[in-house]
């Protein structure tokens, strides 16, 4: 683990706003250099004169679309090439998508295992190994509470949330007696997984279980320093996802359609899943 952020390198995905934009501004205010990832160049942009005006820190702006394929290879090759060995990784991109199965986008959910699951293991396994051969290092994982049942209406996201978890967690047995820890980060799934636009995954119902960003990575940062491999950022969450553990989980998953049905469409109207919405943690088109 580090012990001393100054003048190391991190790179944060989904950068651009929310819990990304957060995490930089957390780790720039210890005195690291980022590079910071998204869609929208000009988001970025912004964030990075915020953060030099702030900290003083260095900011390195690679626009990448992790829902294509070669992406994450080209993003980890350009920091390469800039001369870049990082030291922290948050891999904070993340797609969500609420639907009927009637109903359901295939290209988004297929743009949704591939951010969430394919993106994030690659950059995961193409960085862990240098981190262990220098001793030091940390990756978060960002996943969501929705990793510790299924979701009805939400089932790639939720599956895709468990896979992070899981992930994480093994590499963490693996990793940490070489000096780095990979910990899962389970935030409330109404921010998870979402930028700002994206109004997916019943986030009005859960808007009592909200956290800001700015409490969610203050417990984040506390938790990799205890070199923890998940954490849940409310106890109300986590008694709550421990306890579907004991539940049946038939009762789990059909209790979930109460609170994750999406929104009913009106007579006369083409059905439809959630709007549209870029689909990137703190990110939006290109």
């Amino acid at each position: 683990m580090i012990s001393d952020y100054a003048d190391r390198w991190g790179l944060i995905t989904g950068a651009s706003s929310g819990i990304g934009a957060e995490f930089a501004r957390r780790l720039a205010g210890r005195g690291m250099h980022l590079v910071l990832s998204a869609r929208r160049r000009e988001r970025l942009e912004s964030l990075a004169a915020e953060i030099h005006t702030a900290h003083g820190s260095r900011c390195e702006i690679i626009p990448a679309d992790l829902a294509e394929r070669d992406a994450p290879r080209r993003l980890l090759e350009e920091i390469g090439r800039r001369g870049i060995t990082l030291d922290v990784v948050v891999n904070n991109a993340g797609c969500g998508h609420r639907a009927e199965i009637a109903h359901t986008d295939l290209v988004r959910i297929m743009e949704l295992v591939q951010v969430n699951v394919a993106a994030l293991t690659e950059i995961t396994y193409r960085v862990l190994p240098g981190m262990m051969e220098r001793g030091q290092g940390a990756i978060v994982n960002v996943s969501s509470v929705g990793a510790f049942q299924p979701i009805a209406y939400l089932g790639a996201e939720a599956a895709s949330n468990a896979y992070v978890l899981h992930f994480s967690e093994a590499l963490w047995a693996e990793a940490r007696e070489r000096g780095v820890t990979v910990m899962a980060l389970c935030p409330p799934i109404s921010l998870a997984g979402r930028d700002e636009q994206n109004d997916s995954a019943a986030a009005a119902a859960h808007a009592a279980d909200e956290q800001s960003a700015q409490e969610i990575v203050r417990v984040a940062l506390k938790a990799l320093e205890r070199r923890r491999q998940y954490v849940i950022t409310t106890w109300w969450n986590y008694l709550l996802a421990h306890l579907v553990r004991f539940a049946n989980r038939r009762m789990v998953v059909r209790e979930s359609m109460k609170y994750f049905r999406p929104p009913r469409t009106p007579p006369g109207e083409p059905p439809r899943s959630d709007p549209p919405p870029p689909p990137h943690r703190g990110d939006a088109e290109a």
